[in-house]
């Protein structure tokens, strides 16, 4: 892209499609209508509207530097700074697993399941995106949310405040920083990608996510193993479990549910995609 060329609005937005689609970018002509929206301010139909208007020389400076990390395939969350999640936009850095829209599936079976739950867990809750959809979603929920990374606690905080919900934020590993307490609802999308496999991810994830929100050992189900036998003892009577899971990882987050030996039947939830999505089930009080 030269800079003396006359770079109208639409000669950008064609420009950049292709550019970002040999770099391997899906829906490489969307994201430059973001990227460009980002420089120069105006939302998309705004783009629409200005197409024959030349961008000035600050607009074009720093369009060319979100394109050039974007051809990188850093994420353009990274590069934005945000992310939508059920209706609500979140700060994102690279401290946290940025948050995807299968998340929501966890978010609302949650809170459809739960609705009269007063006290609700998050594990490992990175940017608080699910600790905050659920407080807007049951406010009468008194939240705890827990990391053990000090800097993605920080950015949850963050975002709690943008949101405005009073959420608890706690530092450490699991259960351990609410030992001795009980809730109505768990909730957790903990790592669940086999170690051997994020070689294989794409860029956007394997250079830039945490690995630690990501690596979920050998077979990806380290965490579940110790999710699932301990969070019988910090639910409340009738209390749920829900947790995210992978692709064809569901039945064997059904079989740990089962030998636990804690729980009533677990249930599942499909996410829009028809992937099989959320795992729960329900402790069982005679246990």
């Amino acid at each position: 892209m030269k800079q003396q060329e006359i770079w109208t609005t639409l000669k950008v937005l064609n420009w950049t499609k292709e550019f970002l689609a040999v770099k391997g970018v899906e829906n490489a002509r969307l994201e430059a209508e973001w990227l460009l929206c980002a420089a120069t301010g105006l939302d998309r139909v705004g783009l629409y509207l200005n197409f024959e208007k030349p961008l000035n020389d600050s607009e074009l400076s720093s369009f060319r530097a979100m394109v050039a990390r974007r051809g990188r395939r850093e994420p353009l969350q990274h590069i934005l700074g945000t992310q939508e999640f059920c209706g609500l936009e979140f700060e994102v850095t690279p401290d946290i697993l940025i948050p995807r829209h299968d998340t929501e599936t966890l978010v609302n079976e949650a809170a459809s399941r739960k609705t009269d739950a007063r006290t609700l867990l998050d594990i490992g809750t990175g940017s608080g995106c699910i600790a905050i959809a659920l407080a807007r979603q049951l406010p009468v929920a008194a939240v705890t949310a827990t990391d053990i990374s000090a800097a993605a606690l920080a950015v949850a905080r963050r975002n709690a405040e943008r949101h405005g919900v009073a959420i608890e934020f706690l530092q450490g590993s699991l259960f351990m920083p609410v030992t001795g307490r009980r809730f109505d609802l768990i909730v957790s999308n903990p790592p669940y990608i086999s170690s051997e496999d994020i070689a294989g991810l794409e860029p956007e994830v394997r250079d830039y996510d945490p690995h630690s929100a990501l690596d979920g050992g050998r077979d990806g189900l380290d965490v579940y193993r110790l999710l699932v036998p301990d969070a019988r003892e910090y639910l409340n009577p009738g209390g749920c479990l829900l947790l995210e899971v992978g692709i064809g990882q569901a039945d064997d987050i059904i079989r740990l549910i089962h030998e636990s030996g804690g729980y009533e039947q677990p249930f599942t939830a499909s996410d829009p995609g028809g992937v099989m999505r959320v795992v729960g089930a329900q402790r069982r009080d005679n246990a």
